[in-house]
């Protein structure tokens, strides 16, 4: 009888609004509608000719006033839109944030109450001229309602979109970004509902090391299958989630369909196909024993990939610097492991920060990941700068000067000087545990998710800490001599190549004009780092002139540089540059596909492309599989690329997917490739 029940609240609804015109008396008790202000916002106004843009229906109810979502619930219903078009542009259907729940009168209500923003995809056909103007217009009827009265309303909006380049400017990209973070993410993997005994079992995928939010709540989009208003249970089971509740009026055939909430505005569009569901062997361990174990494991994982981070070129010289100031022998026990915990200290401190700093962005919408501070040509000349600076160090041309503060240290403000300094331009590099650890880390709990940047740190940290508290590996160092100069001197050369690395990844994001304006800060900071050493092999001290000299050329060549105009991207051959609409053909047209995204400033995405994939082996395996090959690009941040990283749980570049025919979700393969492993794809 639930549709009876529906129609009699609707009509109800209906009447209380007609029969409080016909008397003169405002329904509203807070003045005269509309009670939704809506407004047709465009993320872009002049998209390309054959793209896609995406249209948001800013939606903001009045203070006790709500609209409904696509499945209002027991009462109420959806809001229809009617688009006037140009001819060739097609609309898809909205897609809704996760919307709240309202009982009233034992009736459960699937509601917004506060501003949302349904999205819409238009799809702009190929061939049209620049300049051509396509009128947009949009005429939806809805209902809302507050706690006294429900009013059918209508609205009329429309907005002008200007064939162009498809540029987004940055105040819209970040409005979309917090929008669509709103909106629940599809999940590939299919779950599996049983009806039995007038209950609803439901089977979620879900990965079993993945903490389990305190808002989970399954929203039916498919009506009838499910009773809104009954309570669910909810158990994390392996790697599903059990929901159980009350079944609704209809049979239990399906397909269901419906959004599994898993955060305050997360979730996740599931569908799935009426089958056997077992019951949970176990109950939920908890919110709180959930997000225990998720941690734990990103935290060992994250200091797995810091360790193994102490070999790459731009950390080795760091740490070997450090370990050989401890076989000087100078340093009784307590130094030693005083200069340890500042190290350790200055690497954890450096790596939360950017932790932090990530967590932060992203949740203001902004899509960054690992290392997003190198999408800025600014940072990068002041890594170069840093490189230079350190490879001349290495090299014998000047002493690092240290301030009065640091001495009276005993030592340990160098340290944590020197290990805040390796964890930072350790950040190019991601180990094999890394990416895995770092993404888990961006949907656990803030402070969980912080000690897992922690982990990193101290897994980058773990050598010069077991040196500072383990006399035996001390003593196990060459003891000291003639042999540390010039060792010292062969240490910079990773350091050179590390900064000949990162003047190329500058000549690609600022061109040819950066790179040059980049290589000339160089050569005018190694002219005032020689004045200084030339002064301290006189007995003197550093000197405040090649001090400034140093800070006026890093801040001119951070602020002078710029990114250069965006230029096409370039894939390698027998690949294509990586879109979603390019990856979804190929995947309906049955082919295997192999996905990956990489960045210039990312040392293990271009050892892997160099030794594994872009090899003639490889190539002609993947031709004789008919293996699409995908590039995407991330060296300058793509925002749509960032939210597709994202969704595969990884913070950054490194990603490596192998869709197989069929298939529904990709493999994700390891972060360090070999070319037996994609020879073998599509095998």
């Amino acid at each position: 009888m639930r549709w009876f029940h529906y129609i009699t609240v609707t009509l109800l609804a209906f009447l209380a609004a007609s029969g409080a015109h016909a008397q003169g008396v405002a329904p509203d008790p807070y003045g005269k509608g509309p009670h939704l202000t809506m407004t047709l916002v465009a993320e872009t106004e002049r998209p390309a000719a054959g793209s896609t843009v995406t249209l948001a229906l800013a939606t903001v109810p009045q203070p006790g006033w709500h609209g409904y979502w696509q499945n209002p619930g027991d009462a109420g219903f959806a809001a229809k839109l009617d688009w006037t078009l140009p001819k060739g542009v097609t609309a898809s259907a909205p897609a809704y944030p996760v919307p709240g729940r309202l009982i009233v009168a034992d009736l459960m209500n699937y509601v917004f109450d506060k501003p949302y923003a349904p999205l819409v995809t238009l799809t702009i056909p190929a061939g049209l001229a620049a300049g051509t103007q396509l009128p947009v217009k949009l005429h939806t009827t809805y209902l809302v309602c507050s706690p006294e009265v429900c009013v059918p309303e209508s609205a009329d909006v429309a907005t002008v979109l200007t064939v162009g380049d498809g540029a987004v400017s940055t105040e819209a990209q970040s409005r979309f970004d917090a929008w669509r973070r709103a909106v629940p993410k599809p999940l590939d993997a299919k779950g599996m509902f049983q009806t039995s005994g007038g209950r609803v079992r439901i089977a979620i995928p879900y990965p079993a090391g993945a903490a389990l939010p305190k808002q989970v709540y399954f929203y039916p989009i498919t009506t009838g299958l499910v009773d809104y208003s009954a309570p669910q249970t909810v158990a994390q089971d392996g790697d599903r989630l059990v929901i159980e509740t009350k079944a609704g009026g209809a049979g239990g055939t399906g397909p269901l369909s419906g959004v599994l909430q898993i955060g305050q505005q997360q979730g996740l569009v599931v569908t799935a196909n009426a089958g056997t569901v077992a019951a949970a062997t176990r109950a939920a361990s908890g919110v709180a024993g959930g997000v225990l174990l998720a941690t734990l494991i990103a935290f060992g994982g994250a200091m797995l990939g810091g360790l193994i981070l102490n070999v790459m070129p731009c950390v080795f010289p760091i740490l070997s610097l450090k370990a050989l100031s401890l076989a000087r022998g100078h340093l009784d026990e307590g130094a030693a492991r005083r200069e340890a915990l500042a190290y350790t200290a200055g690497v954890v401190a450096v790596c939360v920060g950017l932790g932090g700093a990530i967590l932060a962005l992203r949740a203001g919408g902004t899509a960054v990941g690992w290392a997003f501070q190198l999408q800025d040509p600014r940072a990068i000349v002041v890594l170069l700068l840093l490189t230079v600076a350190l490879s001349l160090n290495l090299g014998g041309l000047f002493e690092i000067p240290t301030p009065q503060f640091v001495n009276r240290s005993g030592g340990a403000g160098g340290a944590f000087a020197t290990g805040a300094l390796a964890a930072f331009i350790a950040t190019p590099c991601t180990g094999p545990f890394m990416g895995a650890a770092l993404g888990a880390a961006l949907v656990l709990p803030w402070p969980a998710a912080l000690a897992v940047f922690a982990g990193l740190g101290l897994g980058l940290a773990i050598p010069f800490l077991l040196l500072g508290f383990v006399p035996s590996l001390r003593k196990r160092l060459p003891k000291p001599g003639a042999w540390m100069e010039t060792f010292r001197h062969i240490l910079s050369v990773p350091m050179w190549l590390t900064a000949l690395a990162l003047a190329w990844v500058l000549g690609r994001q600022a061109g040819v004009d950066g790179l040059t304006l980049g290589l000339g800060a160089a050569l005018f900071a190694g002219f005032a780092l020689w004045i200084g050493g030339r002064r301290q092999a006189r007995g003197l001290a550093f000197g405040w002139v090649a001090l400034g000299a140093l800070a006026v050329v890093t801040v001119g060549g951070a602020t002078l540089v710029s990114r250069a105009p965006a230029g096409a991207v370039v894939a390698e051959a027998g690949s294509e540059v990586f879109t979603e609409a390019k990856l979804d053909a190929l995947r309906k047209a049955n082919r295997p596909v192999f996905v990956y995204f990489t960045a210039d400033w990312c040392l293990t995405c271009k050892v892997n492309e160099k030794i594994a994939i872009d090899t003639d082996a490889t190539r002609k395996s993947f031709a004789d599989h008919k293996v699409a090959v995908l590039v995407g690009d991330w060296t300058n941040g793509d925002p749509v690329m960032g939210r597709f990283i994202e969704a595969h749980n990884r913070a950054g570049v490194p990603l490596y997917l192998y869709y197989a025919p069929g298939a529904a979700e990709p493999q994700v393969l390891p972060q360090v490739l070999t070319p037996a492993l994609l020879a073998g794809l599509g095998a």
